[in-house]
């Protein structure tokens, strides 16, 4: 018996999860199913342009392990362009954050709040009202500071 798959860290499932070609309808096409660690992987490698190394510690995995996932979602995503099918990302074995980041627009100081703690009512640094919780894409710009 394999031994079950280790859980990839993924900032946030995919905002869109479904695509197919334009003007078939769904009744007529094929699908192809790309898991959502098989779409963080392709995110940070190929559309964030990480080296392996980094992108493989941003999943939390091995970089033989970062391999074989982009190997896997290149073809599925290769079948799916080349046949004409439609492509829906789900599932996988994923993990997702625990906590939730918030950006101050008065002090612009960002911070972090664990899930199901409520929205914060004023930015920790400032005291100010005037603050959102960030967007996955958005976190990336910031993580560091």
């Amino acid at each position: 018996m394999p031994r079950p798959h280790k859980r990839r860290f993924v900032r946030a499932e995919p905002n869109v999860t479904y695509y197919k070609p334009r003007g078939v309808p769904i009744g007529t096409i094929g699908e192809v199913v790309l898991t959502v660690d098989e779409f963080e992987a392709l995110r940070v490698k190929d559309h964030l342009g990480l080296a392996q190394k980094d992108a493989a510690q941003q999943l939390k995995i091995s970089q033989p392990t970062l391999h074989r996932i982009l190997k896997s979602a290149h073809a599925k995503v290769a079948e799916a362009l080349v046949t004409g099918k439609a492509l829906r990302i789900e599932g996988g074995p994923i993990e997702l954050p625990s906590v939730r980041w918030f950006r101050c627009f008065t002090c612009q100081h960002q911070w972090t709040e664990p899930f199901g703690t409520g929205r914060p009512g004023t930015c920790p640094h400032c005291q100010s009202h005037y603050l959102r919780r960030l967007a996955p894409a958005e976190i990336e710009e910031f993580e560091d500071e």
